[in-house]
């Protein structure tokens, strides 16, 4: 087994037995296994990471508050992890120095899907990390949505009110993924 740092951010790592060769390259978000011949046989993606520097370099966009140039593309970006059940990570905020900036594009990315954020500087981790964390509302919600669904009478229901809104059975998913992030971030 041998180690080979590769340019971006890749690693290289080539296993020789007998019989097969392979290739394992580790590129930040996925793991690629290639024969000898260097046919790839299979990518995982372990999760993605957007960058809205290089799409804007990439497209010739403006890097604008609120990203409205770059939305369409970070929203494609968010669908296609879901498809393919993977974590994404927002890109940086290039402004270390304004947090009120940092805080309004991470509360778009979080409101947008993504799953957390990038960072660049040690004084963007507390107002990020409080971002992605759900809040004791939301807490309290999934809990409700969890024990109403769970009640005998709503067994069968797809459709219940809690505090006058409609929820669906397809929220328990939703509710879950909440109090499985408050018990990752308490």
């Amino acid at each position: 087994s041998q180690n080979t740092p590769v340019s971006g951010g890749k690693v290289t790592t080539n296993l020789n037995c007998d019989y097969i060769k392979l290739n394992f390259t580790y590129n930040n978000s996925s793991i690629t296994a290639s024969d000898f011949n260097g046919k790839i046989m299979e990518t995982i993606y372990l999760a993605s990471v957007t960058a809205s520097n290089d799409i804007a370099k990439s497209t010739r966009a403006r890097l604008t508050s609120g990203r409205a140039p770059l939305l369409s593309w970070l929203s494609s970006g968010v669908l296609a992890a879901r498809v393919h059940n993977i974590e994404i990570i927002d890109g940086i905020y290039n402004d270390f120095n304004d947090e009120k900036g940092l805080r309004l594009e991470a509360e778009q990315g979080r409101d947008m899907g993504f799953d957390g954020k990038m960072l660049i500087h040690p004084s963007q981790i507390g107002p990020v990390n409080q971002i992605f964390a759900p809040s004791a509302e939301e807490i309290e919600f999934a809990r409700k949505i969890i024990t109403i669904f769970d009640r005998p009478e709503n067994m069968d229901k797809g459709v219940v009110q809690i505090d006058g809104v409609m929820v669906e059975r397809l929220h328990i998913g939703i509710a879950q993924r909440v109090l499985d992030l408050m018990a990752a971030t308490s």
